[in-house]
């Protein structure tokens, strides 16, 4: 099914303000989505006019509550290939970024949305903010090059081989929200973070940006690149319909 604007954007002066647009499907991301969504990103990189990008999600139930499964499977079955463009490539190129980017995280960041929830420099969070990194109970694998930096080693574990539930308050404490206010003050404080940055000297913000994501170490790349050739040799993703066929079952692809 086609979303007529799975993504939104405006601008409160130099800061933009990029929404997911489904909640009905608690914006799960489609391929449409998916492709709107790092295509914005890239103009808005490229925009002068803009020094920070906020994104958030709609609806009060969740960010973004990971891949849209349902769209999966029902591709997956009339054996469709997947899109050319990489979800991790996008991830890394979303991860460092040349403008300064907040995650305005009003609800459930699960799956591909903790994914892309640790891509941002800056997260705001609520209670009814939640994150699960899901890829291993579904056959596949994802974050290794970049929850670690957030969270330390020792926490990504924890989170990549459980996939469980982080609550807020843990979330808090770990570092994978940098606030937690109330779920109607989400947006208004990452656009109030935002307008800080953009008050500064765009020159230098980016350029800290740019060094703060290079200086993460230079084994940082190797580790993404290492991830990638997991994904197509021995860590290759199940297959659509094997990996989420308890989901399928209960919820079928319509």
């Amino acid at each position: 099914m086609s979303d007529e604007n799975p993504i939104l954007l405006e601008h409160d002066g130099s800061v933009a303000i990029v929404t997911l647009n489904r909640p009905h499907a608690m914006n799960a991301l489609s391929r449409q989505l998916f492709t709107e969504l790092y295509d914005t990103m890239d103009k808005l990189d490229e925009d002068d006019e803009t020094s920070v990008i906020v994104v958030t999600g709609a609806g009060d139930r969740a960010f973004s509550a990971g891949a849209d499964i349902k769209e999966m499977a029902r591709l997956a079955a009339q054996d469709v290939p997947p899109p050319s463009s990489n979800f991790s490539e996008h991830s890394w190129r979303f991860a460092t970024g040349r403008k300064p980017r907040i995650g305005a995280l009003n609800g459930l960041c699960y799956g591909g949305g903790g994914v892309l929830s640790t891509s941002f420099d800056i997260r705001v969070g609520c209670d009814k903010t939640r994150f699960r990194f899901l890829a291993v109970t579904y056959g596949r694998i994802n974050n290794t090059w970049l929850l670690p930096t957030i969270v330390g080693l020792p926490m990504a574990r924890e989170y990549l081989l459980t996939g469980r539930v982080v609550e807020p308050d843990e979330a808090l404490a770990a570092g994978l929200l940098n606030h937690l206010v109330p779920q109607d003050q989400v947006l208004t404080k990452a656009v109030e973070i935002a307008q800080d940055i953009a008050k500064n000297d765009q020159r230098m913000v980016q350029g800290a940006k740019r060094l703060i994501d290079g200086n993460i170490g230079r084994s940082w790349r190797a580790q993404f690149e290492e991830e990638l050739d997991e994904q197509k040799e021995k860590l290759a993703p199940t297959p659509v319909l094997e990996g989420f066929k308890s989901f399928i079952d209960r919820k079928g692809t319509g």
